[in-house]
């Protein structure tokens, strides 16, 4: 017959893994980047320039009261479809480089993600 010690070893090994996994669990979610917002409104994008840390989320939100787009100058990294008022468009950006991009509704309307 197993002692209440033995027992009581095990429950306490289970409870230490728990609390490392736990904590590398946490570990990781603080090491994400914050995700970054970007307005769309009065034909320009806000802010103009941004420097984020690879594998920050951008969300692009059209607060003008006409549709615009968000695409990356070589037309292919990415596109968002003509958000139209309040509609959101994100990206991840996993790779550094300097990212720009363009309305192609109103192609005068530019900006640009640099991403270390």
């Amino acid at each position: 017959m197993k002692s209440r010690l033995h027992y009581l070893g095990i429950t306490a090994l289970i409870l230490s893994a728990i609390v490392i996994v736990s904590t590398q669990g946490l570990f990781a979610a603080d090491n994400a980047a914050a995700p970054v917002a970007i307005k769309i409104d009065n034909f320009s994008f806000t802010p103009q320039t941004i420097t984020v840390p690879a594998g920050t989320q951008v969300t692009w939100t059209n607060q003008d009261d006409i549709p615009h787009t968000v695409v990356s100058d070589d037309k292919t990294t990415f596109k968002s479809h003509a958000l139209d008022t309040d509609e959101k468009f994100s990206f991840t950006f996993t790779k550094p480089g300097t990212y720009e991009y363009f309305c192609s509704i109103h192609p005068k309307m530019t900006a640009k993600i640099v991403v270390q």
